[in-house]
């Protein structure tokens, strides 16, 4: 993910990107470039317009269950396989509520503006 960024943010600069371009990216925030990764993204990329890379992964993203919920075309199938599992969720957020809240000393004493 981040040599595809590196890749955006070279595309960015209005250059040719080379993987030259990427590693300087990358290196100015420390991170360094794999030769392997690299050449993959720079051969995968070649010739391809970004901006239609970029929507045809958007519209892949988006068929794609987030935080385990069913995407909303499938939502009922999945909510009538799941059914069991749903009060299970809702009863331990009721215990949660119900536990007092204990005061934290996260800050051991010292405050922000001390």
């Amino acid at each position: 993910m981040r040599h595809v960024a590196a890749y955006l943010l070279a595309l960015m600069s209005g250059k040719e990107v080379t993987s030259a371009s990427i590693k300087d990216i990358l290196g100015s925030v420390g991170v360094e470039a794999d030769e392997k990764q690299l050449d993959v993204l720079l051969k995968k990329f070649d010739g391809k317009n970004v901006e239609e890379l970029i929507s045809l992964g958007g519209s892949m993203l988006s068929s794609m269950p987030a935080g385990g919920m069913a995407s909303a075309s499938s939502g009922a199938p999945a909510a009538a396989a799941g059914g069991g599992a749903a009060p299970a969720a809702e009863e331990k957020k009721e215990e949660k509520k119900e536990e007092p809240e204990e005061e934290s000393d996260d800050d051991m004493g010292f405050g922000l503006f001390d």
